[in-house]
């Protein structure tokens, strides 16, 4: 059992993510669990959709449905109180015992922060290379480097829609 933090991830009901994150939450501060079990994700992004008028609307979508993403030290505490939450059916792993993510993966899910500067600025005419608005183009409003996203507007049923995507999600519009 080692003693630095690692990722893990647990299955869970489905919608019960939420739930689940939050009981973790409180449990990891009645028991004083801080320096055991260190961060509790449900990874999600935020898409535009358009509501039943047409209009468009912003939408927080879970890109894991029935995963939550776990920062702990393993050790039998930490394992016991993550498995016995109500709605966790266990650790994602080989007859359920936990085996952490690597830091590739970690770093593909954009929860540890490796800063990488924007290959762009402000007005720049980029593509949505990814993700639900992948191929859209449109022209970067803002730029939040911190948290890896961009601010991006877009044409969309022929209006100028904002929207915000992961800076790994976009890249420069190739000049025609």
């Amino acid at each position: 059992m080692a003693n630095t933090a690692k990722w893990y991830v647990i299955h869970t009901y489905s919608g019960y993510e939420n739930k689940v994150s939050q009981n973790i939450e409180k449990v990891v501060e009645n028991r004083k669990l801080q320096d055991l079990i260190q961060d509790v994700r449900v990874p999600t992004e935020t898409v535009t959709e358009a509501d039943k008028n047409g209009q468009p609307k912003e939408v927080e979508r879970k890109l894991f449905p029935s995963y939550v993403l776990v920062k702990m030290i393993l050790t039998d505490d930490s394992w016991y109180v993550v498995r016995n939450i109500r709605g966790v059916t266990g650790f994602v792993g080989p007859s359920s015992k936990p085996i952490p993510l690597t830091e590739e993966e970690v770093e593909k899910l954009g929860m540890i922060g490796t800063q990488k500067s924007a290959a762009f600025s402000v007005g720049d005419e980029v593509e949505i290379i990814s993700g639900p608005m992948e191929s859209f183009t449109g022209s970067v409003s803002e730029l939040d480097e911190e948290a890896g996203t961009a601010q991006i507007v877009v044409s969309m049923f022929g209006r100028e829609t904002p929207v915000e995507v992961r800076l790994d999600q976009i890249r420069k519009a190739e000049e025609f």
